[in-house]
């Protein structure tokens, strides 16, 4: 019968068993600890020969095998059991920095699922094994049930609280012809959101014309919107459509529109108050019928304090407005986009399915970073990632992701123990065994248990403290 697997609010680990392979007295000890809190039955052996006896009478659900002891010995007892039990799961923790990790693409394809940083977070942990256990096959399904976000999911993907606050009146404002505001930060995704108003409302049929108001040098910006006669200045050859008449029935989006010289703003407001043109040469009006909508990555009100921005067409185009969260705001977001972009790119590299799929480090180290180019950025490192990822790989890695993140994005791992680490704390009197022992259990802590980095900081040789560990 099989053993049954409960998981208490997603988090703790009863009803798992779980086997570590570690020689660190220090480290197993802490690890064991952690484990056994969470309601997980625990076996832990030295090296990978015991670990193969072990596993031959026992059933083990989870396996943690430190980096320093996953050779290719261990590797081949991991691959014979789990060809036995295919869903038992392989962990390797690893006190060094991910993007410093070497093994061998083969054994990773083989046996490894994830890779774990000490000191070992359990509830995070049993987070990525109930991840695992829920979706065995990795699911990165896109599908989703609410009906707001199946409407706008050709367009816009999501299924954060946040986007689904952000975007509950969508299909509202999309069927109204009222002007949109769209307001957010480089990179958010402002013009697929007007993409989407656009293909939701009744002009879908219509012309959908983009134009870039900070792109275009401000003596051309008058002719890219309203055209111009033939003969009207020099060069002007022939008569010219601008981008109010091509939009015509449809909608023209207005992209960084703070950036708009103060000029043609006098015009614009009289174009939407009026619904006419007048192209550069021309006194005879053209009547148009267009939809406005207009985004910036600047706050317009200040705009208007600062003087840069007109009061009475900032209130005119703020009828219906919309503000995108930045990506960091869109935590559950994030693992979803990933997953699209990567497979978009599989798709235009003509990779064939099934595609690699995320582990659960990797989605959390994304999860992690700051993203501040948003969307746009996680799009082009999932791209990155994607256009080299050696050709056998079928499950990605944090080594695999961090070298394509920008430094200065890169999140630092065990932050939180920062503090705990700082210092040891002994008591007048302590014997000097203890304060030793002390002294290694935290220097290994600061390391993240790296064994070597320790060795440097107490200023000892590695077979030293090696042999202070084994006694």
């Amino acid at each position: 019968m099989a053993k049954e697997v409960i998981l208490e609010n997603s988090q703790g680990m009863k009803g798992f068993s779980v086997l570590v392979i570690e020689d660190n007295t220090l480290s197993l000890k802490e690890t064991v600890t952690a484990l056994e809190k969470a309601g997980a039955e625990v076996f832990n052996v030295p090296d990978s020969a015991h670990a193969a006896g072990l596993l031959l009478h026992e059933r083990i659900d989870v396996i943690i095998g430190t980096l320093d002891l996953v050779d290719e010995q261990c590797i081949e007892v991991i691959k014979n059991y789990k060809a036995r039990m295919p869903k038992a799961l392989f962990y390797v923790l690893t006190g060094q920095e991910y993007d410093s990790v070497e093994i061998s693409q083969e054994s990773v394809r083989l046996v490894i699922d994830d890779y774990i940083k000490k000191p070992l977070d359990v509830d995070r942990f049993a987070g990525m094994i109930a991840a695992s256990i829920g979706r065995p096959d990795g699911d990165k399904s896109l599908a989703v049930a609410d009906p707001l976000v199946r409407k706008v999911k050709p367009y816009f993907l999501f299924r954060s609280p946040v986007m689904r606050r952000t975007l509950a009146d969508l299909p509202q404002i999309s069927m109204s012809d009222q002007t949109v505001l769209i307001t957010g930060d480089t990179g958010t995704g402002k013009e697929i959101i007007a993409r989407a108003i656009h293909v939701l409302s009744s002009r879908a049929s219509g012309p959908f014309v983009p134009i870039n108001c900070g792109a275009i040098p401000e003596s051309l910006i008058e002719g890219e919107l309203f055209g111009h006669e033939k003969g009207a200045f020099t060069g002007a050859v022939k008569t010219r459509r601008g981008k109010f008449e091509t939009a015509h029935n449809g909608t023209l989006f207005l992209d960084e529109i703070g950036d708009m010289p103060l000029n043609l703003q006098v015009r614009l407001l009289r174009v939407l108050e009026e619904g006419q043109i007048h192209r550069i040469g021309s006194e005879a009006p053209v009547s148009i019928n267009v939809r406005v909508i207009g985004a910036s990555n600047i706050d317009l009100k200040k705009a208007v304090d600062d003087g840069l921005f007109r009061d009475d067409l900032y209130y005119r185009i703020n009828v219906l407005r919309l503000e995108l969260p930045p990506l960091n705001k869109r935590i559950e977001d994030i693992s979803l986009l990933a997953v699209h972009f990567l497979e978009r790119a599989f798709a235009e590299m003509g990779r064939l399915k099934p595609y690699p799929s995320l582990s659960s480090e990797t989605i959390y180290i994304l999860e992690q970073c700051p993203w501040k180019g948003n969307v746009r950025e996680l799009r082009n490192v999932m791209t990155r990632v994607a256009t080299l990822l050696p050709g056998d790989t079928n499950q990605i890695f944090p080594f695999h992701i961090l070298p394509h993140l920008d430094r200065t994005d890169k999140v630092p791992v065990n932050s939180s123990n920062k503090k705990e680490a700082e210092g040891v704390f002994i008591w007048s009197g302590t014997n000097l065994k203890e304060v030793e022992e002390m002294l290694i259990n935290k220097t290994l802590k600061t390391t993240g248990g790296n064994r070597t980095q320790a060795a440097k900081l107490l200023g000892i040789s590695l077979r030293t403290l090696r042999r202070k560990l084994n006694k």
